[in-house]
């Protein structure tokens, strides 16, 4: 039976060319997204919560950019292919310098041993005190300090390695507390905390010398909170010429937040960063899942020298500690 007159028959290719232009379509949205990423994560111009927690997987965002040029160039689509390649180079300008070490003041004082770790309520005393013995820790920074788990540090022999401590314990995540090796004095006045609890000390070290130590840990750039952060971040104190401050801690911050990154710029260097191991990721330390990005720190005046940094498993925390060597000047 023929066809009935005036029925339109399908052009031969058509649904061929249309699902061609949905590919380009796609690939140029994605490369269009990843490219306004990179501008934004370059001029630090994030704002809000979505865009300040997008910039923590910025590393990813430049294996994504690989990706999508790889698929853009399989696809023909030679000019998609090639936007995405030069956002994922600016991509990976701004994330490799901290794959490579940095040379370090010529310091001749004595040395800081520094341990931070966001205990999570329940990270595993046992473990915590065998590498503040491992690693003759001076210092130790602990976050999400419970009344509960300053007991079983205790417990398992903190109180003999480190008997000196500034502690602000509370029931849930707020608290947080200073423990050290060495005679510490609490320090008032030196910032006004906001988030968790954040104490500061001044520790005495032998012969002579001190330290201002400060247990960092803003709340994270969660929905309302964002702003919360920033006011953290901004509040804390500025490296001083008359003495040297540490600031060791859970930042909820990695080093492509500009709130961070202006931190830094107020006189302090990033312990990992300047040994080449600052895409070390810390968080979340859940297993099986890996952690992904690096958000716990220890900073210094940068008239320090960084002489060995350790990222470490701590059992039944989602953070994963750091361990930092520092040469005083």
């Amino acid at each position: 039976m023929s066809a009935a007159v005036g029925v339109e028959q399908p052009v031969a290719g058509e649904r061929p060319r249309s699902k061609r232009r949905r590919r380009r379509w796609l690939s140029w949205t994605v490369v269009t997204l990843l490219a306004s990423w990179a501008v934004i994560r370059a001029g630090g111009w994030e704002q809000g919560s979505f865009l300040t927690q997008l910039m923590t997987v910025t590393p990813y965002g430049a294996g994504l950019a690989a990706l999508t040029a790889l698929l853009s160039l399989l696809r023909r689509n030679r000019r998609a292919a090639l936007a995405a390649a030069l956002v994922c180079v600016a991509m990976v300008a701004l994330v490799v310098p901290r794959t490579v070490s940095a040379e370090q003041p010529a310091t001749r004082g004595a040395s800081l041993r520094v341990l931070t770790v966001n205990l999570f309520g329940r990270g595993d005393a046992a473990t915590v005190v065998d590498l503040v013995r491992r690693y003759d820790v001076e210092v130790f920074s602990a976050l999400e300090l419970t009344y509960a788990e300053a007991e079983r540090l205790d417990a398992a022999g903190l109180k003999q390695l480190l008997p000196y401590r500034v502690l602000q314990a509370e029931w849930g995540a707020t608290g947080s507390g200073i423990y050290s090796k060495h005679p510490v004095t609490k320090l008032t006045g030196l910032f006004t905390p906001i988030g968790h609890n954040m104490p500061a000390a001044t520790v005495a070290l032998p012969g002579g010398g001190e330290v201002q130590f400060v247990a960092v840990h803003p709340n994270p750039p969660l929905g309302r909170m964002e702003r919360e952060w920033n006011a953290a971040l901004r509040g804390l104190p500025p490296a001083s010429p008359t003495a040297i401050r540490v600031l060791a801690g859970d930042f909820n911050a990695s080093l492509d937040h500009r709130a961070f990154r202006d931190l830094l710029d107020r006189g302090y260097v990033d312990a990992a960063d300047q040994l080449g191991k600052g895409l070390t990721p810390t968080w979340p330390n859940f297993r099986p899942m890996p952690p992904i990005i690096s958000i716990d720190h220890v900073l210094a005046d940068r008239r320090v020298a960084v002489r060995r940094v350790e990222v470490l498993d701590v059992p039944r925390t989602d953070h994963r500690g750091v361990f930092a060597e520092l040469r005083l000047p």
